[in-house]
């Protein structure tokens, strides 16, 4: 597959994950590692579904521990520290710090085998950070007290053990995508098992409710992770790893048009440097074509 078409699929999986925010606000009070069993599972069996076209497909599950360890350890992983940091510290301290896995992806793509780390890729990648920090200053104040400390250590690992998925994931370019099946409900069945222990059962009240949870089980935590897979290990990882600062302005712009955000001029500041940042960081892209 081409390296622009692998980039321009993952820009999807960007897209979708956009709209997390706006759906998990949507699906009212379910708990996080709750919501996480239910919507990884529709996503994994939503994979399986698609074996019944493609027989053989499930040949696919049978990998060494190594991959394993990657895929459920990326997913699961990711998930739980960022859920941790979700309790431990103040939810935009904690994004903001958690959203350091787009520039992480960019710096580690440097030790891959055949990629090349340009002064562009780095310098577009701040630009779009600080496009992300200008968007979440805008929401008000905010406060890296020490009590938090602890928080902001889980949201950081979160975007070490993101970042590190996906590029690791171009080690293992040859195995099929359909692994992320085995991925996505192994996550289901570990988050499950900490929801059990660790929070209270609410299911969601409304059929509205249960449509936001559908929707997230097949978008962000379903399909975004297929296309992601097929990304990573053919597009050009930089790229998307800037162009994943798409995804917090996207989700704004969203909840602003479903009325649970109010538009500023942040918004439009982060949205000129995100934006500016990536077409930075797309420089070869942008001449070639």
């Amino acid at each position: 597959m081409p390296s622009s078409r692998a980039t321009l699929i993952g820009f999807t999986a960007i897209l979708m994950w956009s709209l997390l925010s706006l759906l998990t606000v949507a699906s009212g009070t379910v708990p996080p590692f709750q919501l996480a069993a239910m919507t990884f599972a529709i996503g994994g069996t939503l994979g399986t579904v698609s074996w019944l076209f493609r027989p053989g497909a499930i040949a696919a599950l049978k990998q060494p521990p190594q991959v394993w360890a990657l895929g459920v350890g990326g997913l699961f992983g990711y998930h739980a520290l960022f859920f941790l940091a979700l309790r431990l510290a103040p939810p935009a301290e904690a994004q903001l710090v958690n959203y350091l896995w787009p520039l992480l992806i960019v710096l580690f793509s440097a030790f891959l085998p055949g990629e090349r780390l340009k002064w562009h890729h780095v310098a577009g990648a701040a630009i779009a950070l600080a496009g992300t920090v200008v968007l979440f200053l805008g929401r008000g104040g905010m406060t890296f007290a020490q009590d938090y400390l602890p928080g902001f250590a889980a949201a950081f690992v979160a975007a070490f053990t993101w970042a590190t998925y996906s590029v690791m994931s171009r080690r293992f370019a040859a195995v099929p995508t359909d692994t992320v099946v085995g991925f996505c409900l192994a996550t289901a069945l570990l988050a499950a098992i900490v929801h059990l222990l660790v929070e209270p059962t609410h299911w969601p009240q409304t059929p509205s409710q249960w449509l936001a949870v559908l929707g997230l089980g097949i978008g962000p935590v379903g399909a975004a992770f297929y296309v992601w897979d097929i990304a990573v290990k053919h597009g050009d990882i930089r790229i998307l790893g800037v162009g994943s600062y798409l995804a917090p302005l996207l989700s704004t712009a969203f909840l602003v048009l479903a009325g649970h955000a109010a538009s500023s001029l942040s918004l439009a500041l982060a949205a000129a440097l995100v934006a500016g940042g990536g077409i930075l960081a797309a420089k070869d892209m942008i001449v070639k074509a």
